[in-house]
């Protein structure tokens, strides 16, 4: 599970619409990693409208925002579509970078364990390190907690 100023897990995973980003790629900006655990449902739909909603201070402040869950790309897409959503969502259907940032968890829900992701951010700074985490996430004001964390990079 990294840590912060660890150096954050790369990866290169496709995305809504098609393509693939890699991280390592996005450098030196700064870039907000937000784990969410389904499209459409609730509470990921807010979370994501959230980001949206800040994408252009984000965008202001040169920070990549990008959602990741292990929805589908298809899935992604409708849901992007549906949501009018600003950011990339990436698509981890295997797990490996779910897993490599720690995300990937038994959870309990009505008595009934599963794995599962639990909501995470992470900011990771121009150099490639983790400056900050947010885990267990709870959505409202989230968005706008990260963004002001931005402006100490």
């Amino acid at each position: 599970m990294p840590q912060i100023s660890d150096i954050a897990p790369d990866f290169t995973l496709p995305r809504d619409g098609g393509g693939e980003i890699q991280l390592s790629a996005l450098r030196p900006a700064p870039v907000v990693l937000f784990f969410y655990p389904r499209d459409n449902t609730p509470g990921c739909t807010k979370e994501a409208r959230a980001f949206t909603d800040l994408l252009p201070e984000f965008q202001a402040a040169g920070v990549t925002v990008l959602g990741i869950s292990k929805d589908s790309v298809l899935k992604h897409t409708k849901f992007r579509d549906k949501h009018d959503l600003g950011m990339p969502l990436l698509s981890d259907e295997n797990s490996e970078t779910c897993e490599a940032y720690g995300v990937w968890k038994e959870k309990n829900m009505y008595g009934k364990k599963f794995l599962g992701i639990e909501r995470s951010t992470f900011l990771i700074d121009g150099d490639g390190r983790i400056a900050q985490v947010w885990r267990k996430v709870k959505v409202p004001g989230h968005a706008e907690d990260v963004l002001q964390a931005t402006k100490t990079l």
